[in-house]
């Protein structure tokens, strides 16, 4: 009977010590896991974050470089350029771009007019599905990147003097050409900070 009650189940001394070591085991391999699983969310987030200002400065490139000196007629008639630049409001920049694309064969043009400001800290892109616009003509938007602070941009004449402003003006005078030669766009965020890209103007 002695012997039998010798080789019985653990001590309760056993038992805690197993626990402890069992829930030790299991906090260390939690730790690592959420480690890891944080780790992961980071990395997804960043590319994402990498891919939305790739996409952006995409559509940038693409707008600013196949920009034509076609003139357009705003909503009350008035004439506009073919590419606007400014320092404050909403609208930035807009201009007339070639290459829209028409895989259904609409009765349009290849001509698109565009443009590119920064509202609630998003930065945005509007585009008209008409180039001579009427009253009830209203640009379809859509939200290129987020927490942007500031857009600022510079025009390149062909004198090679940078104008923040487009057209430019040439003591009162505008300038002769339409288009400038270059773009520089500069985006501040509040996760990268400055980021500068110049683009050329193929119809500068």
């Amino acid at each position: 009977m002695n012997r039998r009650h010798g080789q019985g189940g653990f001590t309760l001394l056993e038992l805690l010590v197993a626990l402890s070591i069992f829930a030790l085991l299991a906090a260390m391999a939690y730790g690592g896991l959420n480690t890891v699983m944080r780790s992961q969310q980071i990395t997804t987030q960043q590319a994402e974050r990498l891919a939305q200002l790739q996409k952006t400065f995409f559509w940038l490139e693409r707008d600013i470089t196949q920009a034509v000196d076609r003139q357009i007629r705003g909503e009350f008639g008035d004439p506009q350029p073919a590419m606007v630049g400014l320092t404050l409001g909403e609208r930035r920049l807009e201009l007339t771009r070639n290459g829209w694309r028409n895989p259904v064969g609409r009765q349009r043009s290849n001509l698109q007019r565009v443009a590119w400001g920064v509202r609630d800290g998003k930065l945005v892109r509007l585009y008209w599905n008409v180039l001579d616009r009427a009253q009830d003509s209203k640009p379809l938007e859509t939200e290129m990147l987020d927490d942007v602070e500031k857009l600022e941009l510079r025009f390149l004449d062909d004198k090679q003097k940078w104008h923040d402003v487009w057209p430019a003006l040439n003591r009162g005078v505008v300038a002769s050409i339409s288009l400038p030669m270059a773009v520089e766009v500069t985006l501040e965020t509040g996760r990268e900070g400055r980021i500068r890209r110049v683009f050329e103007v193929a119809g500068g």
